[in-house]
Formats: structure tokens, sequence, C-alpha cells
């Protein structure tokens, strides 16, 4: 059973995963079509039965601006991070009960630092205290990894789970090497 639906724009550009409920929604309210459906388990009504939608396609185009694609969240941080502190290494699985991920600036605001890509790693919460408000060159912390910005599509998709037919339409709008990444990203499920 196909846990969420992958939605495309009109244009087939995968946009996001959606619930069910709210596929079937957008499917009934005709703003939406069933591309591919799970022909395992209609979805059925008092009155109707529909497939169960795996991917829709939007009927009309929904522009979507690229700055707001690329935001910092934590949810995407700690995914281009790989749940990873970027200073001392443990992993969120790792950390005591009283620790988290949480966000640090190399540059820090207080000191003139954006929060921008460039300027955010993941950090545990020992960490980011013992950094507070210097630069890492100041107290001998170095992240581990360079930061960057993800491409967008990785960001998209940094906490989904695609089946293979969903996967399919990732890799024909955006090309075998996206996949491939998304591959890696934790939590991704994807075969072709």
């Amino acid at each position: 059973m196909i846990a969420g639906c992958l939605a495309l724009n009109a244009s087939y550009e995968p946009l996001t995963m959606v619930p069910l409920r709210r596929a079937l929604r957008l499917v009934i309210d005709g703003k939406a079509e069933i591309v591919e459906a799970d022909t395992g388990m209609p979805v059925r009504s008092e009155r109707q039965a529909f497939p169960r939608p795996a991917v829709i396609r939007l009927t009309r185009f929904v522009h979507v601006p690229r700055r707001f694609r690329r935001q910092v969240t934590n949810t995407f941080l700690f995914a281009r991070d790989d749940y990873q502190c970027q200073y001392c290494g443990r992993r969120s699985t790792e950390l005591k009960p009283r620790e988290s991920l949480t966000r640090d600036h190399l540059i820090p605001i207080s000191r003139g630092g954006s929060n921008e890509w460039t300027n955010v790693v993941t950090a545990c919460s020992g960490c980011n205290t013992k950094k507070a408000n210097r630069m890492p060159y100041e107290i001998g912390m170095t992240p581990l990894h360079a930061p960057s910005e993800p491409h967008f599509v990785h960001l998209s998709w940094a906490v989904r789970r695609l089946t293979p037919i969903q996967a399919q339409y990732i890799k024909v709008f955006y090309g075998e090497e996206t996949l491939r990444e998304l591959e890696k990203i934790e939590g991704a499920v994807v075969t072709t």
C-alpha cells in the first residue's frame, strides 16, 4: 500500500508528496488527475470507488518561486548533514536524552553572519553551546564538511519515501544522477 502520493505540476515537474486524503480531494474537486494508481486496493466511499492514487498531476500549472524552495529549515539542514553533528561527528541516535541537534551559524548572527546554506551546519546542543558566538577557528572547532546549498530537488525529497513508480517521474524530469543522489538521503526508497 502507498503511504503518500506524488504530486506533479501540470508540466509533470515533481512538486511534493501529499497524503492520500489530500490527493483524493484534489482529484474529486477536479484540480488534479490520477496519473498512476495502486491497483491493489481502491478507495471506497458510500457511493463511489476510486483507484488509490500513487501519482497525481495538477490540472493547472502552479508557479513555485525558487527562493521558497531553498529556505533553510532544520528538517532540510539535518537531512543535508545526514543527521550528524558537524563538530563532534555524533549522529542524532547517539545523543543523550537531554541533547538534540541544533542549527549553528559558522559566522554567528551577532557577528554579522547570515542564515544561508553556506553559513549553517548541524551541531549537537553541546557543541553549539561550546562554540557560542565565536568563529570555529577561534575555538579550534572545524566542521566535518564545508556547508553548501543543496539542489532544491534534494531539499524537497530529503525526508520523503518514494515508491518505484514515483521514482520514475523524478528520473524522467531531473535525470538519473538526481535519482541516485536521492537514494543516498536517509529514508529514500527508490528502485528502478
